[in-house]
Order: C-alpha cells, then structure tokens, then sequence
C-alpha cells in the first residue's frame, strides 16, 4: 500500500476508535474505509476486526484503570460472550446471516426510540429488573453470538441493555460494553487470522490510530458522562439504522 493510502487509514482509525470508545459504532468510518481503498470484502472485514479489537481493548483498559468498570463482575458476561461468539462464528460460516441482518434495524430503531423519549435513561444508577448473573449469561450468549455471527450494533444492544436492565449510567455501561466488545471481537478475529483474511499491514496502521483515539475518547467519555454519551449514543445507532436499512432493502 502506497504511503497516502496508510495515512488516510490511520486517520480513519483515529476517529473510529474515538468515536468507538464514547458510544459505539466505529466501524460505520474504519469498514468504509478499508473498502475505499480496494480491500476485498472477506478481507476488510478481517482487517477491521484486526484494528478494532486494539480499540476496544485500549477503551476497555482505560474505563477499568479509571474504576467505572470492575473487571471481575464482569467475568460471568465474559465467559458468557465468548462462548456465544465462537458459536455465531462457526455457524457464518454455514448459514445465511441475511434474515438477521433484516430484523436488526427494526430493533436497533425501538432502542433509539426508547431512549430518546426516556430522558433520564442513563443519567443515574437505577434498580436492576434482573438478577446481574442472570443478565450476563442470556445477554453474554445471545449478543456475544450476533457479534460473531453478523455484528453492526452489537455495542448498542449491550449499552441499551445495561442500562434498562441493569440500571447502570450510561458512563458504566459503556465501560462494560467494551469488555463485552473486546471479548467477542477476539474471538472473531481468531476465526478471521484462521481463514487467512487478514491484510496486516493496513490493520496495524489503523490499529495505531485506534489506540490514540480510543484512549482520548474513553478519557473524554469518563470525565464528560452523559451530556456527550447520550447524544453521540443516539447519533450511532440512528447512523447505524440508515446504513442497515440501506444495505439490506436499498442496495
């Protein structure tokens, strides 16, 4: 790749990983990217696993040194995710994802809708409706296989989740939905390096960028709370919605 090339990616993972790290949905700006530069599809999706796991992982780092994630209770989710991950991966590799991918924008809307008319969603701890253990092991299994097996708005649903059902703020949520994100990407990834679909050299320039952005935007996120994460969050999933909508009715 010529050097242009290379720039333009870093800064494209820059920004997702900036953006990634507040509410989600960086690869509505890194996945366009790497197919503008003439990546094939099964290989951009690689290399944007490749980039975005140094991302997430950077976040997830960032919330749980600055105490607004306790790692441990969220080893039952872990666990959880990476089990329904491994499944949703193997099982792409069989199945046609496309009824999925044509239910997700109806549900990722009903999110947007929710929260936008709950306007103090997020704003402060509420009372949990489930048990905590209960949570990570349905949301951990169901999510972490969507991830594996399709993926765009999976840290939304984790976000919206949280929030409604386990009462956290929006800061804690998203601070879990990173460790949730890291955990399945993971395990994508490995599928990925596994089926030879990964072009390197353009994942660690953006991989670079990731990190500088998701470390400012996760430190941005933390100090701002939910006067940026809130509309940021809504902004994601109403782009995510479009893109969705566009893909599998309009293309």
């Amino acid at each position: 790749m010529d050097l242009d090339i290379l720039i333009i990616l870093g800064i494209a993972g820059f920004l997702a990983g900036f953006i990634d790290s507040i509410a989600g949905g960086g690869g509505l700006i890194s996945l366009p990217a790497l197919f503008a530069v003439g990546l094939p599809p099964q290989i951009a999706l690689g290399t944007n696993k490749l980039q975005g796991t140094f991302g997430v992982l950077t976040a997830a780092f960032n919330f749980i040194r600055k105490g607004k994630v306790d790692l441990k209770e969220c080893i039952p989710g872990v666990i959880s995710t990476f089990v329904g991950a491994m499944t949703g991966a193997l099982l792409i590799q069989f199945l046609n994802p496309e009824i999925i991918a044509r239910i997700i924008p109806f549900l990722l809307l009903m999110v947007l809708i929710y929260t936008f008319f709950t306007k103090n969603l997020g704003v402060t701890e509420s009372t949990p409706r489930m048990p905590r253990h209960l949570f990570f092991l349905l949301f951990g299994l169901a999510l972490g296989f969507y991830d594996g097996f399709f993926g765009p708005g999976t840290g939304s649903f984790w976000t919206a989740a949280l929030i409604i059902l386990l009462g956290l703020n929006m800061t804690r949520a998203i601070g879990i939905t990173k460790v949730m994100n890291s955990t399945s990407n993971v395990v994508a990834l490995g599928v990925f390096v596994a089926g030879d679909s990964v072009n390197y050299l353009a994942g660690v320039v953006m991989a670079i960028g990731q990190v500088i952005g998701s470390r400012l935007g996760s430190g941005l996120a933390i100090k701002k709370g939910v006067t940026i994460i809130r509309p940021l969050f809504m902004l994601v999933v109403f782009c995510t919605i479009l893109r969705l909508f566009y893909v599998n009715y309009f293309s």
